[in-house]
């Protein structure tokens, strides 16, 4: 990721801004960051998750939908395009900015964010999960399948790890996930999906 612009943006004013150049931006903390083309294994993962959790809504008959590209604005100026943002359709005519920017702002749209870490995984171990449960948003995953954080969250030797942050009182609870281990969704709690299982789809 790059930095575009030294100037710190509002929200509004980043909006304004968005060029039409087939690049993707995102605001943190009022700095513009370019990001960097994804990989094919980070868009299989993306992929592969966007299917199952399409599956399982779909089979519960639930007003869910995850859009192609959409922002979530957070209270700190900051302004992500979430790797999967699963959507509440019931909520969405109370969103301001939807129709016409498409971004949403608020917990009652987003039952579950998911972020799959690249490179910049500071951003979704520190910053996003910081910001994402101020907004108490109910659940945040963070897939990393490429082993690319800390090793005081995935382990030594690093290990592919998914965490499921559900919202209690205000705070998230981490769960850790590894290797064949079910994934434990407050949002699908009949969820039928391993971590290993989005670790292979990598590959």
């Amino acid at each position: 990721m790059t930095q575009v612009l030294p100037k710190l943006l509002t929200f509004n004013e980043f909006i304004e801004w968005y060029p039409d150049d087939g690049k993707h931006y995102e605001l943190h903390k009022g700095v513009i960051i370019e990001m960097s083309p994804s990989t094919g294994a980070h868009e299989k993962v993306v992929g592969f998750i966007a299917h199952k959790l399409t599956v399982e809504f779909d089979r519960l008959n639930l007003p869910y939908t995850i859009p192609k590209t959409a922002l979530l604005q957070t209270p700190a100026e900051s302004a992500y395009s979430p790797d999967v943002l699963l959507l509440n359709l019931d909520n969405l005519d109370n969103e301001p900015l939807f129709q016409k920017q498409s971004t949403v702002s608020q917990a009652a749209s987003v039952p579950i964010v998911i972020e799959v870490v690249s490179s910049n995984w500071r951003d979704d171990y520190y910053n996003k999960l910081r910001d994402y449960e101020e907004m108490e948003i109910p659940e945040y995953w963070i897939a990393d399948y490429a082993a690319l954080g800390a090793r005081k969250f995935i382990g030594n030797p690093k290990q592919p790890t998914i965490f499921v942050c559900e919202l209690v009182d205000g705070e998230y609870q981490m769960t850790s996930l590894q290797g064949n281990t079910a994934i434990s969704s407050p949002t699908f709690p009949e969820l039928n999906l391993t971590a290993q299982q989005i670790f292979n789809a990598a590959n």
